[in-house]
């Protein structure tokens, strides 16, 4: 259940790691997302060879399931620049006020509709703007 959170931590530790995935099919669908913010890796089959000492950069990127929201915040948190998140409805089924507890930790995260903080884009969409 940690798998995609702990690809973060895989890219931004030094070194080169793998891991391999024994249940899921397609479950590496947030590092297409996290290639936007630079990330450094290559999916064979059901493993990913992830190229870590990364430089995340702040990008606009989509949740496309629970634990996938939950890292992409994450990698937001750990990158230079500012990353907007969409796609909430994926966190909000399963991490109550996500946001509430992390900015309650000190992490400077803002849950904005496009119109209040027009940065990427001027659709109107609810996002997590990370800083």
């Amino acid at each position: 259940d940690m798998q995609a959170q702990m690809t973060i931590a895989q890219l931004v530790s030094q070194g080169t790691s793998t891991m391999t995935e024994t249940v899921f099919e397609n479950r590496f669908m947030h590092l297409e997302e996290m290639r936007r913010m630079n990330a450094d890796f290559k999916v064979e089959g059901q493993t990913v060879l992830i190229h870590g000492n990364t430089d995340l950069q702040g990008a606009e990127v989509a949740a496309s399931d629970l634990r996938a929201a939950a890292a992409l915040i994450i990698a937001g948190l750990v990158s230079k620049g500012y990353t907007r998140v969409t796609n909430l409805s994926h966190l909000d089924r399963g991490y109550y006020e996500f946001d509430k507890k992390l900015q309650a930790l000190g992490a400077d995260v803002e849950r904005v509709t496009e119109d209040e903080k027009n940065v990427f884009s001027d659709a109107e969409v609810e996002a997590l703007f990370v800083k």
